[in-house]
């Protein structure tokens, strides 16, 4: 498919523009941080600063009025945003991928009006994991057709952002149990949203309980699910990877700090400063190469996704399937590197700050809980076999995970 038949262009964003213009937004973001989470105050208001600065319309051309970001920078821009606050910046990962599903979408009316209310502000929450445990095999939700509109009835969880979003995307099945997406407004009648996250981390994403009774949804507003962007759970995957960063970052900063203010020294320290002992600067430096290597990591799987798109740009869909599997690849490494390296900093840098580095002022533990809680989304626990079986034997690593009925794109 072609760039005249989608919303998809070529990247044309500057990383100076980019950083100049949402840098400042990030650094007012990160001086509240620490106070909210522990008072699980809700960021609606640091989501609104970044809806107004345009960061939902990252990738949206600039022609078309966005900033033209490749995903590459899309994602560095979004481990930043987890550096200031890893809620605030996992609360965007269902708006962004429901941006990047639209732009890949046939151009049309219906899908130009989705375009043009990125442009305003308006904010997509996510919907598409089932209460009770329930997969894409039994999913229950259902979406159904009432005359000029649909109707949707059902009950999901880990609704992440929703209860800051203006969109909610919802996944159900049709009456002849095809499965559909349906945009429904966050303020129907029909809608009930609930701070019911019951997590140690994450605490103020808005990820709890969203239940629909008929809610309204619109026909330009319903599509069939099997017509999502072909990348799409890599897309889902790499935004937590990239909040995971910026976790990563974060502990590096509070953590160094945390050292500098230190101002006595155990008996077995190497310098009478904690901030000149040789021993806790190892420390210190150790976690900046753990960051290091986790924006790399990032960094290069998401210059995965971008190849995808500049093969649809230019047509090249011969070598499509490819292309998912080399992502699919990439993404897969991407997580077992970030993951570990995410739990293991978190945990590290303590090592440079003895009991003074569990107060709860600090609020050193955020990290560690807010990173185990991103890693325990998507089961990496199977991800190296996964990758071992493709590279010995050949085996096809993308999932089907419609047909084998293990559902959604990861909570």
């Amino acid at each position: 498919m072609t760039t005249e038949t989608t919303y998809l262009k070529r990247p044309t964003g500057y990383d100076a523009e980019l950083r100049s213009v949402f840098g400042p937004v990030f650094e007012r973001i990160a001086e509240g941080n620490r106070q909210r989470e522990a008072d699980r105050v809700f960021p609606h208001e640091q989501v609104r600063w970044l809806s107004d600065a345009g960061f939902g319309t990252l990738r949206i051309s600039a022609e078309q009025g966005g900033f033209g970001a490749s995903l590459e920078q899309t994602f560095l821009l979004l481990a930043e945003l987890g550096e200031a606050d890893a809620n605030v910046a996992h609360i965007w990962r269902n708006h962004l991928a429901f941006v990047e599903d639209r732009l890949n979408a046939p151009v049309s009316e219906d899908n130009t009006t989705w375009i043009k209310r990125f442009l305003a502000g308006e904010f997509v929450g996510g919907g598409w994991t089932e209460a009770n445990n329930l997969t894409l095999a039994n999913l229950a939700t259902t979406v159904t057709e009432q005359d000029d509109h649909w109707l949707v009835t059902g009950a999901k969880y880990y609704a992440t952002g929703s209860l800051y979003a203006d969109w909610l995307d919802v996944l159900g099945r049709g009456e002849d149990g095809e499965l559909w997406t349906a945009l429904v407004r966050a303020d129907d009648p029909g809608v009930t949203l609930v701070d019911d996250w019951r997590g140690f981390g994450q605490r103020t994403t808005g990820s709890g309980s969203a239940r629909y009774a008929q809610a309204r949804a619109e026909r330009g507003n319903v599509f069939p699910a099997t017509e999502r962007f072909t990348y799409q759970a890599h897309f889902y995957q790499i935004a937590m990877l990239a909040v995971l960063t910026g976790i990563i970052k974060a502990a590096q900063r509070d953590g160094s700090a945390a050292l500098s203010a230190r101002k006595r020294n155990y008996p077995q320290g190497l310098a009478e400063i904690p901030a000149a002992d040789p021993q806790l600067l190892q420390v210190i430096g150790e976690v900046s190469a753990e960051a290091f290597g986790a924006t790399a990591a990032l960094a290069q799987s998401a210059r995965s996704l971008d190849r995808i798109v500049a093969g649809r740009l230019t047509g090249s869909e011969g070598n499509a399937r490819q292309l998912l599997v080399d992502a699919e690849v990439a993404v897969t490494q991407a997580q077992l590197v970030i993951v570990s390296t995410a739990l293991r900093a978190t945990t590290r840098v303590f090592d440079a700050l003895g009991a003074s580095g569990v107060s709860e002022e600090l609020g050193l533990d955020r990290h560690w809980r807010n990173a185990r809680t991103l890693a325990s989304h998507n089961p990496v626990v199977y991800k190296a076999r996964i990758l071992g079986d493709w590279f010995i034997n050949g085996k096809d690593p993308v999932a089907d995970l419609a047909s084998r009925g293990r559902g959604g794109q990861g909570n």
